[in-house]
């Protein structure tokens, strides 16, 4: 759902040679998935199932395939989520989807926000220990898992941004619009992606 075009468009500048499908047999062949979206939780899922991309997914991240979430794709990942009356996720990390807290402030959060890191991943190679990212969401997961957490940023109160347990990777914020960072980050994940096809 959503931004698919314009992470493509980002992944191409990078080196990737991206496709947009639903076609299984062309997703069995990739050497990463990246689960991009915008919009509802419960739709996004329910997208998932009418294709069969749920269990595919699945199928992928046990076999060792790189996969990345990004925005709403990232929220995918956990158990579940309270939007729109909850729904269940994908349950590939432990945790659950909750609204961001706003304290009088706008929602969606919307804008470029610094995400500190708090250990090492493959994706924030090269990039500074605090580094600004483009968001633009309502929701954030809040995983069950400490070690999960690879990055942090503040609306009112702090909220994850970036997650990893490898192959598996997420990222709250929009790479694709977030500028050279963003391009360094999906930079990173192509290299992972050609390691482990190597």
């Amino acid at each position: 759902m959503g931004n698919r075009r314009s992470v493509e468009k980002a992944l191409h500048r990078v080196g990737a040679e991206p496709t947009i499908t639903n076609d299984h047999d062309a997703i069995r062949a990739a050497h990463g998935l990246v689960v991009p979206g915008v919009g509802a939780f419960p739709r996004a899922m329910a997208n998932l199932a009418e294709l069969g991309l749920d269990d595919l997914l699945r199928e992928r991240l046990a076999e060792g395939a790189p996969t990345l979430g990004v925005c709403l794709g990232m929220q995918l990942l956990f158990d579940e989520s309270v939007e729109r009356g909850g729904a269940a996720g994908l349950g590939f990390l432990p945790g659950r989807v909750q609204q961001l807290a706003a304290d009088g402030r706008k929602l969606p959060h919307i804008g470029w926000n610094l995400v500190t890191f708090r250990r090492p991943s493959a994706l924030t190679e090269g990039l500074p220990p605090a580094t600004p990212f483009y968001h633009v969401h309502s929701f954030a997961p809040v995983p069950a898992r400490e070690h999960d957490v690879v990055g942090t940023s503040e609306y009112a109160a702090p909220f994850v941004s970036m997650v990893d347990r490898p192959p598996l990777y997420g990222v709250q914020f929009h790479p694709e619009k977030s500028s050279e960072a963003g391009l360094r980050l999906l930079a990173n994940f192509t290299e992972v992606c050609a390691r482990v096809a190597a």
